[in-house]
């Protein structure tokens, strides 16, 4: 694993799009941190970088928003059980061809497929990041 420290949102997005160049289709990559660390920010820059033009939005309601079956951007802090990610069909997406993000995977770990990559985001002030991959 390697480690990169942004000082900004905007460098940490800027990063997190170089970094969906190293992506294919197909990959599950889990974002760990704690709330307000920069997942979403992260998920904004991967989706720049995947050349994704539609606006990026945390989808803490919705559970995941699709994103032209190129991306699908989970968030599972709200889900109370693998039943009910089965229900919505979460495990469905992962062999649709688009790349998977996740925040709070532990929600859904007897779902995930083998082989996610794993990016974790430490909040070192209010705008630094320690990004960890």
């Amino acid at each position: 694993m390697a480690i990169k420290i942004t000082k900004t949102r905007a460098e940490t997005e800027a990063f997190a799009a170089e970094y969906a160049k190293t992506l294919k289709a197909g990959d599950v990559v889990l974002l760990d941190g704690d709330m307000g660390a920069g997942k979403t920010v992260f998920s904004k820059g991967v989706a720049r970088g995947l050349g994704i033009q539609e606006e990026v939005t945390s989808p803490t309601y919705a559970y995941m928003n699709d994103y032209d079956g190129r991306l699908f951007h989970y968030d599972c802090y709200r889900i109370e059980s693998v039943e009910q990610a089965e229900n919505l069909g979460l495990a469905d997406y992962f062999d649709m061809g688009g790349i998977c993000l996740i925040e709070w995977a532990q929600n859904i770990a007897p779902l995930l497929p083998r082989g996610c990559k794993r990016v974790r985001i430490r909040k070192l002030s209010e705008n630094e990041r320690e990004i960890e991959y």
